[in-house]
């Protein structure tokens, strides 16, 4: 049995089809290969921000961090399976800030919202690894949420919120 990656095609708004992965073998005696592709699918294709999106961000960060009244925040861009694809830091910016941002991104990646529509949500409070303030958007391709930006350390979670937005703009 063999594993090959497959490589996407990028799109327009900075996502690429990545991560898909086809196990092949023989096909069993007596079925044909097309039965086996059409009943027992073996290759999933997940879309991600490309690289030059997350450059993109990057900049878009430190221009908003600028605009909001220069801010000393971090961000956090989680892809849906929850590795981190970027952390960026504006001048400044404390240590906490990274764990604010990474939760925020993760709980908007998770749920496919603003994380300020979870605030007082006492269920996902209680989970870990989330934090429901303002500052974490999803970014949503096709209906599904396929990553998380996450901001964190304004004294105001609705200036992270509004850098996050920025960010999602400029993807």
């Amino acid at each position: 049995m063999a594993i090959r990656h497959l490589a996407g095609a990028a799109t327009a708004l900075g996502v690429v089809a990545a991560g898909t992965f086809a196990v092949a073998g023989p096909a069993s005696a007596g079925t044909s290969a097309a039965h086996h592709r059409d009943h027992h699918r073996t290759t999933v294709t997940e879309e991600v921000l490309s690289n030059s999106a997350l450059a993109r961000a990057a900049r878009e960060l430190v221009r908003s961090a600028l605009r909001h009244g220069n801010q000393r925040v971090t961000m956090v861009i989680m892809e849906r399976s929850g590795v981190i694809r970027l952390s960026e830091k504006t001048v400044k910016a404390g240590p906490q800030t990274f764990e604010s941002a990474k939760r925020k991104a993760y709980t908007a990646v998770a749920f496919g919202q603003p994380t300020s529509r979870l605030v007082g949500n006492a269920t996902i409070e209680k989970l870990p690894g989330t934090l429901v303030l303002p500052g974490g958007v999803p970014v949503i391709s096709q209906g599904f949420p396929i990553a998380g930006i996450g901001v964190g350390g304004a004294p105001d979670g609705r200036i992270d919120e509004a850098i996050a937005n920025d960010v999602l703009a400029a993807l």
